[in-house]
C-alpha cells in the first residue's frame, strides 16, 4: 500500500485542482475583481497553477533533509515576511502610503505591488511545520522534558502564531496552532504540556475575538444565523441556500444562481457551496472523498519515511491540508464561524495554491526516499492453531 499511496495522492490532487479550475471558470465570469473582463480570475489562477506546478516539481526533486539544515534560516525568513505585513499599521501611524503591505477585508495579511500580492502566512505555516518537525527530530527522547517538550518548541509555535494573529488573521493563526500542537502530540509530548499549549491558544484566540468586535459577532451569529442573514451572516446563509438548491443532482455546471452577486467571494473562500449547487450531493461527496484519499495517502507516506524528521514533516503537511479543508467545509456549512480560509487546491488564490502544491512536492520527495517493505518482508503473523479435541 505504501508504494501505491503516491498514486492516490497524485490522483486526489489532480481531481481537486481540476475541480477548482472548472468551478472557477463557472464562478469568475464578470467578477468584481475582474473589473468587467471575462474570466480574468481564471487566467490569473492558470498562471499561478503553472508556478505552483513548478514549485511542486522543485520540492519533489530537492532532498527534504535539506529543509532540516535550513530550518532556522527558513524560520527567520518567514518571520521577516510576516513582519512586512505590519508596514500597513506603521504607515497609518506615520501617515504615509504603504509601500509593500496591503489591507484587504479588514486584515493586513498581504505584501506585494499592485495586483501581484502574496500572503506570507500561507508559507509561514509550511515553515512552522519544518521547524517543529526539525526540533523534535533533533531532540529525540527529550520531548517529555519541560524545556525541550514545552518551553522551547512553545516559543517557536507561539512566535509564528502571534505574528499571524497580529495581522488580524485569526483563522490562519488557529490553524497554525492546531498543526503545531498536532506535531507535538505525535512527537510524544506529555499531555499536560499539550493542555498548557491548548489553554494558551484558546485564551489568545478569545482575547483576539474580544478585541476585534467583528470577529466576536462572527462567532455569535452561527447560533442564530437566520437573525443575521442580512448582515454578517449573509455569506453563510446564502451558502446554505446554495447547498439546498443543488440537491442530489445539482443544477448543472454553470447554472448556479447564488454566484450572480448573491454570494460574496463565491470564487474564493465560498467556492464549496458552488460545487454543491451546480454539481449537487455527488460533487460535494466526490470532493470530500478526494480529501480523504489525500489524507490517507499523506499519512501512509509519512509512516514509511526513512527518518523521524520525515515522519513528522509528512504528518504535519498532511494534517495542514486536511485541517484547512475541514475548516473551510465547516465554515461554508455554517457549523463554524467565518474564518476566511480557502479550500486547498480549489479556491481562487495564488498563495494558497502555491503553498499547497509545495507541500505535495515535499510529500512526493518523502515517498521517493521512503522505506517500502515487500510482502515477504512484513512480519509474520502467527495464527493460533484451532483446538481439536483429543480422541
Amino acid at each position: 500500500m505504501a508504494k501505491r499511496s503516491i498514486l492516490l495522492l497524485l490522483l486526489a490532487v489532480a481531481l481537486l485542482t481540476g475541480l477548482g479550475i472548472t468551478m472557477l471558470a463557472s464562478t469568475s465570469f464578470f467578477t468584481k475583481e475582474g473589473g468587467g473582463e471575462e474570466y480574468v480570475t481564471l487566467w490569473r489562477q492558470g498562471i499561478w497553477l503553472g508556478v505552483a506546478m513548478g514549485g511542486c516539481v522543485v520540492m519533489a526533486m530537492v532532498d527534504y533533509n535539506l529543509l532540516f539544515r535550513w530550518r532556522w534560516w527558513l524560520l527567520g525568513g518567514a518571520a521577516f515576511s510576516l513582519l512586512l505585513c505590519y508596514e500597513w499599521h506603521l504607515a497609518q501611524i506615520l501617515g504615509y502610503k504603504p509601500v509593500i503591505a496591503a489591507r484587504v477585508n479588514g486584515a493586513a495579511r498581504w505584501i506585494g505591488y499592485g495586483s501581484m500580492r502574496v500572503q506570507p502566512s500561507e508559507f509561514a505555516k509550511l515553515v512552522l511545520i519544518v521547524a517543529m518537525a526539525g526540533w523534535f527530530a533533533s531532540h529525540e527522547n527529550l520531548e517529555r522534558t519541560l524545556k525541550h517538550g514545552l518551553i522551547l518548541p512553545g516559543l517557536i509555535l507561539g512566535g509564528v502564531v502571534g505574528l499571524i494573529g497580529g495581522e488580524v488573521d485569526l483563522g490562519n493563526a488557529s490553524v497554525s496552532a492546531a498543526v503545531g500542537a498536532g506535531i507535538m502530540f505525535v512527537a510524544g509530548t506529555r499531555f499536560r504540556y499539550l493542555a498548557v499549549i491548548g489553554g494558551t491558544a484558546l485564551a489568545a484566540l478569545w482575547t483576539g475575538i474580544k478585541l476585534a468586535p467583528n470577529r466576536f459577532e462572527r462567532v455569535m451569529i452561527i447560533f442564530d444565523l437566520e437573525k443575521h442573514k442580512e448582515t454578517l451572516g449573509l455569506q453563510q446563509w446564502i451558502s446554505k441556500l446554495a447547498f439546498g438548491s443543488g440537491g442530489l443532482e445539482g443544477r448543472g455546471l454553470g447554472e448556479g444562481r447564488m454566484k450572480l452577486s448573491y454570494l460574496p467571494e463565491a470564487h474564493t473562500d465560498f467556492i464549496f457551496p458552488m460545487v454543491g449547487e451546480e454539481l449537487g450531493f455527488w460533487g460535494v461527496g466526490g470532493a470530500v472523498l478526494a480529501f480523504i484519499l489525500l489524507t490517507f495517502a499523506g499519512m501512509c507516506i509519512a509512516s514509511y519515511a526513512p527518518n523521524r524528521f520525515g515522519k513528522l514533516l509528512g504528518f504535519g503537511l498532511t494534517f495542514l491540508l486536511a485541517l484547512e479543508a475541514l475548516l473551510n467545509m465547516g465554515v461554508t456549512t455554517a457549523l463554524l464561524p467565518n474564518k476566511g480560509l480557502p479550500l486547498p487546491f480549489v479556491s481562487y488564490g495564488g498563495s494558497s495554491l502555491l503553498a499547497a502544491m509545495m507541500a505535495v512536492g515535499v510529500l512526493i520527495n518523502i515517498h521517493r526516499q521512503g522505506v517500502h517493505l515487500t510482502w515477504d518482508q512484513l512480519p509474520v503473523i502467527r495464527r493460533k492453531r484451532r483446538w481439536t479435541p483429543q480422541l
